[in-house]
């Protein structure tokens, strides 16, 4: 079975795809074969294939692979709204044996699963699952994304300790979102006091989505998880 990491955020919009996807190129520069996945996604677009979410498929173009659409994201919501609110109002119910299922299916042709959450790290996806529970059944390791902008420090703390009293936290990224901030540097600084350890990596606003990481920061992470050879 294949490693996983899972890649979650202070919030929504901090940057977990862009990290998710150059986390992916990186992996494979490695010569490691990667799976992808981002269980539950809403905001989705229609289109002839069904509903389609743009992090899902920039997660499929990055692993270099012709991936089932249906097995990388298995529950795509239209609204741009909340999983489980979307959810309910497609009349649905997020089942974890289907994302399991389809997980399974992945990782069986891998050696590292690349896996992005919806949102931050307690998101609802039902009136009692969140995609906290979700990931720590299976004890995944964690990367976290902290949007360096207003109210970080208390989100980053906050969603260190909730990670790392249910799962592994490997490290975290930090991403300087734009408009950035005129003490962008000095937050990252308390940010290393607060959450006990430097950051894995810092991007620029002008990375964007061509963002890369260091092999350094890789080799960090891989020695973290044990990887299938």
């Amino acid at each position: 079975m294949a490693s996983t990491i899972l890649v979650t955020g202070t919030d929504t919009g901090v940057g977990k795809t862009q990290v998710a996807v150059a986390l992916v190129h990186a992996l494979r520069a490695e010569g490691l074969r990667v799976g992808v996945m981002k269980p539950v996604a809403s905001g989705c677009q229609r289109s002839a294939g069904g509903l389609r979410n743009d992090d899902a498929q920039a997660l499929i173009e990055a692993s270099g692979r012709d991936l089932p659409y249906a097995e990388v994201n298995p529950y795509a919501f239209e609204p741009p709204i909340a999983p489980h609110l979307a959810a309910r109002a497609a009349g649905v119910a997020i089942d974890p044996a289907v994302l399991d299922a389809a997980y399974r299916r992945l990782a069986a042709d891998c050696q590292v699963m690349v896996v992005e959450g919806a949102g931050g790290w307690r998101v609802p996806l039902s009136a009692t699952l969140s995609f906290a529970d979700w990931v720590s059944a299976h004890r995944w390791p964690v990367l976290l994304v902290v949007g360096l902008r207003l109210g970080c420090l208390n989100h980053a703390a906050l969603s260190a300790d909730a990670i790392a009293q249910r799962t592994p936290l490997l490290g975290w990224i930090a991403n300087r979102l734009p408009p950035e901030q005129p003490e962008w540097a000095a937050n990252v600084d308390t940010l290393q006091e607060l959450l006990g350890a430097p950051p894995l990596a810092c991007l620029a606003p002008a990375d964007g989505a061509g963002s890369r990481l260091d092999p350094n920061v890789i080799k960090a992470l891989l020695s973290r998880v044990q990887v299938a050879v």
